[in-house]
């Protein structure tokens, strides 16, 4: 069988990656990604350099400035036209990657000095999952994720790229005393390593549990992460930052693992997907980032794969909204941003206060509250008939959950008013003991 032909542009930018962890990590499309020499970039040269005449992009301009409606202007005083109406650069507006990427080291202080990439802007965080598995997810390959998870993840890496999914049950031990599974990811991630390649996908605050490991489980998962790659396989971990910054309990990790797993080893490489979506409330925006980070990469790596996942994108959604960008750019560098986001916060904390203290004195055969500490969502484990027959019982009295499995009903506190909650929960047990 004759070796595959690659695109010149797309076999510079493997022998840059060559002999890299991401190099072993990369699919088959992965290796055939490049981000083209054509319109997108021939139009970003002329932006700098074509002062006469520009004619790449496709906008109408007059005087050099985007022509517009005024009747969508005028809902947006105060930015410049140059901030709403043109397309994007396919990486994202520079300014917000720069700043995104200093609010990530903020936020994330176990990062220290480390290099890592310069976050990369997508529509929302599905498209920053999907577009890594582009790269790095095909067929032959397996993600391990716990088994109750976003249903989404199966969708992007089993039915779009074939890959397998692993799953280990996301808690040990019984009520109170229960945790994250450590022991059950690391074997999990052994096994699927056994090729010489495997995938992690963790969402912390988790969706569908609304669970945050503890400081000694994310000093587990770690140490168990790192000792798995010290066994030679290469390991693609992607941390589903999502929820990020909603902590409600002391001796969370309130950091993204990514910190931490961007210089544990050589064989790892760590992909941070986060956004603006929840954590600063525009969900709507679509706005989200991929960051990257590996011990051993140099700039030249990254620039490389940043490349790549340019070149998804371009063959894809070609870019995001720049509009939505500049929105989170202008909000980013506004000093009253942070007290308004404790705001939030100190919402959603009232209803998750509010829900501990009415399940702890609710006791069941039918239903039992998985634990949750953090984020948007609470769970519990059914025990009598099926969380679906339980969702439609629920429904029929007029309260909508979700079922994500036989077994688990999600209900997401984010979208209840704290007064609601007494009768929610009440709804929900005198269903379960009716099944």
């Amino acid at each position: 069988m004759s070796a595959p032909t690659f695109h010149p542009l797309a076999s510079e930018l493997n022998a840059a990656l060559s002999g890299s962890v991401a190099d072993a990590l990369l699919s088959a499309l992965g290796r055939r990604l490049y981000f083209p020499k054509g319109i997108v970039a021939q139009s970003a040269e002329a932006k700098k350099s074509a002062t006469r005449a520009n004619a790449t992009i496709g906008i109408a301009t007059k005087a050099g400035k985007p022509v517009f409606l005024p009747t969508i202007r005028a809902h947006m005083p105060d930015l410049d036209p140059e901030e709403i109406f043109p397309y994007a650069p396919t990486q994202g507006v520079e300014k917000l990657r720069e700043l995104w990427k200093k609010d990530i080291v903020r936020k994330n202080p176990d990062i220290g000095g480390a290099t890592f990439s310069l976050p990369l802007v997508v529509p929302g965080l599905t498209c920053g999952v999907s577009t890594l598995a582009d790269l790095f997810a095909g067929p032959g390959d397996t993600l391990v994720v716990p088994d109750l998870h976003w249903d989404n993840y199966p969708l992007i890496f089993e039915t779009r790229r074939e890959a397998s999914v692993s799953t280990f049950p996301f808690f040990c031990g019984e009520g109170a005393s229960a945790g994250f599974n450590v022991k059950g990811m690391k074997e999990t991630l052994t096994r699927a390593a056994e090729k010489g390649k495997a995938i992690l996908l963790l969402n912390f605050p988790n969706n569908p549990t609304g669970y945050s490991p503890t400081l000694e489980e994310a000093d587990a998962i770690v140490a168990a992460v790192t000792e798995t790659a010290r066994g030679g396989a290469r390991l693609l971990v992607i941390l589903d930052d999502a929820y990020f910054g909603l902590y409600y309990e002391p001796k969370i990790y309130e950091q993204s693992l990514f910190a931490r797993l961007c210089t544990a080893h050589e064989n790892i490489l760590s992909a941070k997907v986060d956004g603006s979506t929840k954590e600063d409330l525009t969900w709507g925006f679509r706005t989200g980032f991929i960051t990257l980070g590996a011990r051993g990469l140099t700039e030249a790596h990254y620039d490389a794969l940043t490349r790549k996942l340019m070149g998804a994108l371009r063959s894809t959604i070609s870019n995001s909204s720049i509009l939505a960008q500049n929105l989170i750019l202008r909000s980013l560098e506004d000093p009253q941003r942070m007290a308004q986001k404790a705001e939030a916060a100190r919402l959603l904390r009232e209803r998750y206060d509010r829900a501990k203290a009415i399940l702890a004195g609710r006791r069941s055969a039918a239903i039992e509250p998985l634990p949750f500490n953090s984020g948007y969502f609470m769970s519990f484990r059914v025990r009598r008939g099926s969380a679906e027959q339980l969702r439609k019982a629920l429904l029929a009295g007029g309260i909508g959950t979700i079922s994500i499995n036989e077994t688990c009903l999600r209900v997401a506190l984010s979208s209840v008013d704290v007064e609601k909650l007494q009768d929610l929960f009440d709804q929900i047990y005198a269903a379960a003991e009716k099944l």
